[in-house]
């Protein structure tokens, strides 16, 4: 009978920060493949934070455990290397599952380009992973170690070290070799709408540390043998994101923008199959589609574009070139009301008489009354493998080429970017695809715009996570600048959405059809489109401010 009765546990072995702390040291003890397993579980796990799940409070468990990996890397006889490992292990996670989807590009074409999938979706999430690796490197070796002496001060300065790391890298990431800014972690405190406003103050490279810091830090503090370890948590972690929502809902409460004046856009999404989207065969038929799917309205009635100012085709509507097709521009002018524009994505060609040089562009065009072109814009920010390819001759010499199969890859636009000057309509910041997920590819160093137009097209990706991480990447640009964004996607998701990133109008992916859509006027200049990442380069400055303090004081609790 005795070996049937429990043992009665003793009270203060059940509170809360006694099992946290039983729980970080489980992790911190974890060697070999379960370590790696672990890492790896985390790393995956952390990235229901983002579209479409949004499940970001996840990440009060995952980022946790990315400290107690590290801190348990101190007890290897190489703890830089440990730390390094074990944080490429908890970053492959993360990327491995959220860029999946760049495989189902291959796919499109797959007797050319499937044997690259194993590759692609290994390589590049263990490329990025290094980013993180290089992050646990730094905090590792900067953050204080006299952990016995001083806990609760201790484990606050270590996870703000590692949030400026993983910031910095974060920030690195987004800008080395091209850049590829995806699933940055402050991105995760842009849902719901309330915190989306937060992004008009920090931009996702500020809200990635704060991200890191307010994810981790109840956990690591509820595993430290200390007193008040609840207050703590509740104040360094649930006070900051309370009062970022309710100055969120204060901000929503407000009036919107008024409506620009006379100014009514229609939006075409034709869900053209990738595979026959460069067809050349099926160009005319795609052609007369838009065409229709323009003088059709959102309820499916044709109305010729009646009252409608502005109609918006989707990234290389137009991928034969109208520029050199007369009679493409001759239908495109019977189409358009008097006085509307057409503003399209479309491939356009540059030759030089005198050398016979040829170049492919990207192109926005701006088409007016009688299919003029009254303005355009090239791509300047090319997606790597997709419109070129990194030392593009010698490759193209061995058989490989990019995605588009565009010979000698596209060329690059001019830079600095200029605005687009649209009659009846703000000066434009025109973005293709893949540029709408750079914070500074929006105004760069030049004159603020009054509106952001993103030609795209997400069909290369099929029904994964991709389009919609895509999407809410726009919704990120209108609330850090301030400023109505016009997305429209040959299939992905098109929508209007206003300056507070309210959708106005959608359409969602594999639909199609038109939609119609008033535009917000611009909200004054935020705090991030003044400053920019002079706001993320004041927050590493207040993250080491209150690290000194702490280590100053070296209050023990």
């Amino acid at each position: 009978m005795e070996a049937l009765v429990q043992p009665r546990v003793p009270p203060s072995l059940m509170e809360p920060g006694c099992r946290m702390a039983r729980i970080a040291e489980a992790v911190r003890s974890v060697r070999g493949w379960r370590q790696r397993a672990l890492a790896f579980t985390a790393g995956t796990l952390s990235t229901l934070a983002f579209a479409p799940f949004f499940l970001w409070p996840v990440l009060f468990a995952t980022f946790p455990v990315l400290v107690w990996l590290i801190e348990g890397a101190q007890r290897d006889a190489r703890p830089a290397r440990a730390s390094a490992h074990a944080a490429w292990w908890f970053a492959f996670g993360y990327f491995f599952s959220g860029l999946w989807w760049i495989g189902e590009a291959f796919l499109v074409e797959a007797e050319i380009f499937a044997w690259l999938i194993p590759f692609v979706i290994t390589l590049l999430p263990a490329g990025m992973a290094l980013f993180w690796a290089l992050a646990a490197l730094i905090a590792q070796r900067v953050w204080p170690q006299d952990i016995a002496a001083y806990p609760q001060t201790v484990a606050i300065c270590r996870v703000l070290t590692l949030a400026i790391a993983l910031g910095l890298t974060e920030w690195l990431r987004g800008h080395l070799f091209t850049g590829f800014p995806w699933n940055v972690p402050g991105l995760a405190l842009t849902y719901p709408l309330a915190l989306l406003q937060s992004a008009s103050v920090f931009g996702i490279y500020g809200l990635t540390l704060w991200a890191v810091f307010l994810c981790a830090i109840p956990a690591v503090v509820l595993a430290t043998p200390a007193g008040n370890r609840r207050q703590t948590a509740l104040a360094l972690s649930a006070a900051p994101l309370l009062i970022a929502f309710a100055l969120g809902s204060w901000h929503l409460a407000a009036p919107p923008s008024p409506d620009l004046p006379s100014v009514k856009v229609r939006l075409v999404q034709p869900s053209v199959p990738q595979r026959d989207k460069w067809s050349g065969a099926k160009q005319p038929a795609i052609f007369a589609d838009h065409l229709a799917l323009s003088r059709t309205n959102p309820a499916g009635q044709i109305d010729d574009l009646a009252g409608i100012t502005h109609l918006v085709w989707p990234e290389a509507a137009m991928p034969f070139g109208p520029l050199d097709h007369p009679e493409a521009l001759a239908a495109i002018g019977a189409l358009l009301p008097p006085g509307a524009h057409l503003l399209t994505g479309a491939v356009r060609q540059e030759r030089n008489e005198e050398t016979g040089e040829r170049k492919v562009f990207n192109s926005l065009l701006v088409l007016g009354p009688g299919g003029v072109l009254t303005t355009l814009y090239d791509k300047v920010h090319l997606v790597p493998f997709g419109e070129y390819l990194p030392f593009q001759a010698a490759l193209e010499a061995i058989g490989l080429q990019s995605l588009t199969r565009q010979r000698g890859g596209f060329a690059r636009g001019q830079t600095p970017k200029p605005l687009l000057v649209v009659p009846g309509l703000p000066k434009i910041a025109p973005l293709i695809c893949y540029e709408a997920i750079f914070p500074g590819e929006v105004t760069g160093s030049g004159p603020r715009p009054g509106l952001i137009l993103i030609v795209t097209n997400d069909g290369w990706f099929g029904d994964s996570t991709g389009p919609p991480q895509h999407f809410h990447q726009a919704r990120v640009r209108a609330v850090e600048q301030g400023l109505t964004v016009i997305r429209s996607a040959n299939n992905g998701i098109s929508a209007v959405i206003d300056p507070e990133g309210r959708i106005q109008a959608l359409l969602q992916l594999d639909a199609r059809g038109s939609i119609d859509s008033l535009l917000s006027g611009p909200r004054p200049p935020t705090i991030y489109a003044m400053f920019g990442e002079l706001i993320f380069v004041l927050n590493i400055l207040l993250f080491l401010i209150w690290i000194a303090v702490l280590q100053h004081y070296r209050l023990k609790p």
